[in-house]
């Protein structure tokens, strides 16, 4: 079989899954880039695609408990990725370094991370069928 996989199950017979790796790098508010992100993650699982979410950089910050987003004028989108899990996204990650450079620990974090080095990361990307910056 090659990096593909032929779905068998639940009568979709046929179709075809590809690994699709979600980067998130920027900070939660300021830009649409996360919330159009989780919005792309929530339809590549909808349609049951292999989806793998890797928080780096400020990125990171899109995880981080507590988030005040008063002042923004932005709603506070964080607890959906509690919700991940439920349209089975359960593959997130996050950079050691990005982590660690911005004073948070995994505890600080709103879910569960794996959190890995960069070598980690790069094989982790070359197992991918798609890569999606955002």
């Amino acid at each position: 079989m090659t990096d593909e996989t032929m779905l068998e199950e639940d009568g979709h017979s046929g179709g075809v899954v590809k690994k699709f790796l979600y980067v998130n790098r920027r900070a939660p508010y300021g830009s649409i880039y996360a919330l159009e992100s989780l919005e792309v993650v929530l339809i590549g699982a909808a349609f049951e695609q292999d989806v793998s979410l890797l928080f780096l950089d400020d990125g990171v910050f899109q995880l981080k408990k507590g988030q005040d987003t008063a002042m923004t004028d932005m709603k506070n989108f964080s607890p959906t990725y509690r919700a991940l899990e439920m349209y089975d996204v359960e593959k997130l990650y996050a950079d050691r370094e990005s982590i660690e450079q911005r004073g948070l620990t995994e505890d600080d974090l709103i879910v569960p991370v794996e959190v890995l080095s960069r070598d980690e990361i790069k094989d982790l990307m070359a197992q991918q069928d798609v890569v999606l910056s955002f």
